[in-house]
């Protein structure tokens, strides 16, 4: 039988009654659909709730709780996270939706077949988890705000670029429809059950794109204290933002209460021996990322491998199209790309000076445009002053950093780090560390190629105080020690996690003195930025 022919069968059966749910449990025997295992979660369960149980019986009453959840991944890890926080007592129900997949439909046979699989295994953790489907349970058409339809459409958007990697967007495409129909629906199911059930606190992961980010827009709608998270490449450590969505890493408070407190010399050398990983293309600590796929170098033999000479060199570094990073950080330019081309544009006269365009290496994995293609559709032959090195060059970006005179980024952490070797960047993205003392931060096009044209009349008169330097120093220690917040439960290696922190271990004593502020935090209590929790 022709996959066409399967297709059709399949959306034939999809709206007969209980077609799906016979066929998942006697023909696949109760076992998980395609990519949309729960198996881990599955396997894990009769342990993780006979310690929460336990726990709970010790616990005080808590806070009425609700964790939503979308894709196997998410579902599995709040599902963790619900299980926990119902062991210390609290009412918890987790709302989610059984898609295998976001960029792409689904017939309804198969969405059918998922949800009672994901029924099947999440509600072995009732009654300590109230597990609803929001499949299942589709709320009668409840009318979204202009504010709400605005916010689906936003979210829609940055699903489109996420998933194509590109920045600009058509409204007609496939996939803007795919995100924007299944965003519309989650806005109306999870407004109808939030105005009936009101939580004390909504806990989301990541909070800006899918029907993750939805959630996230329509509890700050109705001004439920709502607690978003996601992780980085550290272990045993997370982000994570109270009423605020996670990626725009909003390091305000936290800067506030620590830029004027010197740093020890054990944390400068904290951040000295990360820095050095990260150049070297090597593992730190519990950073689970190599930061370059070739150990440096040297800067001079760099320099003669590229041709270049004595001229000012201006490095500008790119971010991945469509980067979740890089999602709504415009502060003066239509995107990323548009700045990128301005930026050739204005360099093609200056032949002065010698612009190098890192594309990042991260493009190797990537399925959408390349800034390499973008760069030659403006000029399919770049002057001579001009280099652009490809995703696949073995080039180190650090060695590029230190014979750079002039720094160009967009938001990617190599601006921070340009800064903390001295040399003056311009930033011109929303970037977390923009606006804090070390940068130049253009708020228009106009302020942009002023500032850029002073700085290359005399490179050197910009170059970084030692006071600006230490600056930077301090706030890449902020960043990468006390930002990300001390929790047990990676989602990457979450299950390997539990073996090392049950929940026995993480509700202990000694636990809780590691751990204990964090979930507090995640109940709504202010984040507290005073303590560091990073153990020196």
């Amino acid at each position: 039988m022709t996959i066409v022919g399967k297709e059709a069968i399949k959306k034939f059966f999809g709206n007969v009654p209980y077609t799906a749910e016979l066929y998942w449990l006697f023909r696949q025997q109760g076992k998980p659909i395609n990519r949309f295992s729960l198996q881990h979660l599955d396997a894990n369960i009769p342990m993780l709730v006979e310690q929460a149980q336990a726990l709970r019986e010790q616990a005080q009453p808590g806070k009425k709780v609700f964790l939503f959840a979308t894709l196997h991944y998410w579902i599995e890890h709040t599902a963790l996270l619900g299980l926990a926080l119902a062991s210390q007592g609290h009412d918890v129900t987790l709302g989610y939706l059984p898609f295998s997949e976001w960029r792409t439909p689904i017939n309804r046979f198969d969405l059918r077949r998922q949800n009672i699989y994901a029924r099947n295994v999440l509600g072995k953790i009732a009654p300590l988890v109230n597990a609803v489907s929001f499949i299942s349970k589709r709320a009668p058409y409840v009318p979204l705000s202009s504010e709400l339809e605005e916010a689906v459409k936003q979210v829609s958007v940055y699903d489109t670029q996420y998933t194509d990697q590109i920045e600009d967007i058509d409204p007609a495409s496939d996939i803007y429809k795919l995100r924007y129909r299944r965003n519309r629906d989650a806005a109306q199911t999870i407004l109808a059950w939030l105005r009936s059930q009101r939580p004390d606190v909504v806990i989301v992961p990541n909070g800006t794109i899918m029907e993750l980010g939805v959630c996230y827009r329509v509890a700050r709608s109705l001004k439920i204290p709502t607690e978003t998270y996601e992780f980085s490449d550290q272990r045993n450590r997370f982000w994570m933002a109270q009423n605020s969505e996670v990626m725009r890493q909003d390091t305000n408070a936290l800067w506030e209460t620590r830029k004027e407190t010197l740093l020890t010399e054990k944390q400068m050398e904290k951040v000295r021996s990360l820095m050095m990983a990260r150049q070297k293309a090597s593992l730190w600590e519990n950073f689970s990322r190599l930061w370059q796929g070739v150990p440096t170098q040297g800067a001079e033999k760099t320099r003669k491998n590229l041709g270049l000479d004595e001229r000012p060199i201006i490095l500008l570094p790119t971010n991945v199209l469509g980067d979740s990073l890089t999602l709504g950080r415009q502060v003066f330019t239509k995107s990323m790309a548009e700045w990128i081309e301005r930026t050739v544009q204005y360099f093609v006269a200056r032949e002065d000076a010698q612009l190098v365009i890192r594309v990042h290496p991260g493009e190797i994995k990537t399925r959408g445009v390349s800034m390499v293609e973008i760069i030659h559709r403006l000029l399919p032959e770049l002057p001579a002053h001009i280099h652009l090195i490809r995703p696949e060059d073995k080039v180190n970006t650090y060695d590029l950093v230190e014979i750079t005179d002039i720094g160009l980024v967009y938001t990617t952490t190599v601006g921070m780090e340009m800064a903390m070797s001295g040399i003056p960047t311009i930033v011109v993205g929303n970037t977390h560390y923009r606006e804090r003392g070390f940068t130049h931060d253009p708020d228009s096009y106009v302020n942009y190629y002023k500032l850029l044209g002073s700085m290359l009349e005399n490179p050197a008169k910009y170059r970084l105080l030692r006071d600006r330097i230490d600056l930077a120093w301090k706030y890449a220690y902020h960043f990468f020690f006390d930002f990300p917040r001390p929790f047990p439960w990676h989602l990457i290696r979450m299950w390997d996690d539990v073996k090392e922190n049950d929940f026995r271990k993480v509700f202990s004593e000694q636990g809780m003195a590691e751990y204990g502020d964090s979930f507090r935090y995640l109940l709504g209590d202010k984040l507290d930025w005073t303590t560091a929790k990073y153990i020196d």
